[in-house]
This record gives C-alpha cells, sequence and structure tokens, in this order.
C-alpha cells in the first residue's frame, strides 16, 4: 500500500480509502494470502487483482492484443483473468469466493487455493502450451502446513494447452479455454 500511494503521490489514508472503494464497486479484488495461522493471515499483504483486463491494459497503455501477447506482462494479464473468471463463478452463484494464494518465507508460491470443507485444492496458472510438472512443484508444500484436518485436493495446472489431460497424480492439466 506505501508503495502505491507514493507512486500514486497520494497520502496512506487516501490511497486507502480509494482502494476500499475500488474494491467495493469490484473494479480490483484483494486475495488474501493463506496462512494456517489466521493472525498471521491478517498482517500479510494480498494480491491486487484490477478485475477488468481491458481497463488494465488501456492503463498501462499496451496498444494492440498483439502487444499484449508479445510483451511482459502476457503473463500477468492472464493469471488475472484466470484468477477473475474463477471469482465471477462464485459470485455469479450468489456463493462467497473461498480463494486465497500462497507465498511462503522461501518464495514458494501458488497462485490460487480454493479452501472449501476444510480441503485446499491448488491451481497455478501458467503461459505456456507445453506443461511439465515442475510448474507445479509448490503443491507439496500444502502437504507439511501443520494444520489439523486440512486436506489436499486435486489441483490444476491451468495454461495454453489445446486439451485437459493429467499431469501427474491428483494433477490435471486444463486449457485455459475451459475455465
Amino acid at each position: 500500500m506505501s508503495d502505491l500511494c507514493r507512486d500514486a503521490d497520494l497520502s496512506h489514508p487516501t490511497g486507502k480509502n480509494w482502494l476500499s472503494i475500488l474494491v467495493s464497486s469490484g473494479i480490483v479484488h484483494l486475495l488474501e494470502p493463506f496462512h494456517s495461522n489466521f493472525t498471521k493471515r491478517l498482517v500479510k499483504t494480498p494480491k491486487l487483482y484490477l478485475l477488468d483486463t481491458g481497463l488494465a491494459a488501456y492503463l498501462t497503455e499496451w496498444s494492440s492484443p498483439a502487444n499484449l501477447e508479445a510483451g511482459a506482462m502476457n503473463a500477468a494479464f492472464l493469471e488475472t483473468w484466470v484468477v477473475t473468471e474463477v471469482l465471477k463463478s462464485y459470485w455469479h452463484n450468489g456463493l462467497r469466493a473461498p480463494l486465497f494464494y500462497y507465498r511462503d518465507k522461501d518464495q514458494k508460491e501458488i497462485d490460487l487455493l480454493i479452501h472449501q470443507d476444510n480441503v485446499l485444492y491448488p491451481i497455478e496458472i501458467n503461459k505456456t502450451a507445453n506443461p511439465t510438472r515442475d510448474a507445479v512443484r509448490h503443491f507439496q508444500v500444502l502437504e507439511n502446513l501443520g494444520m489439523p484436518g486440512l486436506r489436499t485436493g486435486p489441483g490444476a495446472l491451468v495454461c495454453l494447452a489445446e486439451r485437459r489431460l493429467p499431469l501427474q497424480a491428483g494433477i490435471s492439466v486444463v486449457p485455459v479455454g475451459r475455465i
């Protein structure tokens, strides 16, 4: 928040107020981190997603879809689009989205976690048409969270592959077009 306010030349309280308006109006979503200790979850930084990728492309001055596709931010735009579509699937059914992300002190990150009925469903989002097991290597950290009763469910690698296929036990490749 401090970096965002500094870049926008806003005071911290003003920045927080504007951010709360953007969240309330559905323009921005703050994806909270998953942590076994709820108090630690409250102090860790959420990931900010601008829910309208067209608006994000305009604000970052991408002049055409081809330039965005070839540009340095294309993977971030794909991740944003996938997270937004998952969020909308919950919201359009009148449900609260039980979505989080995971990042630890060793910089192991999982893009999206669905936490439902004490089961974590990990999702990695990757801009590749040729997925490898290396893309989901961080899923294993979920086994060692130390939360009684918490289980890891089937996971997914959402990517540019042409069809759904198994990647390894309990993890499927899901084409982005199926989201």
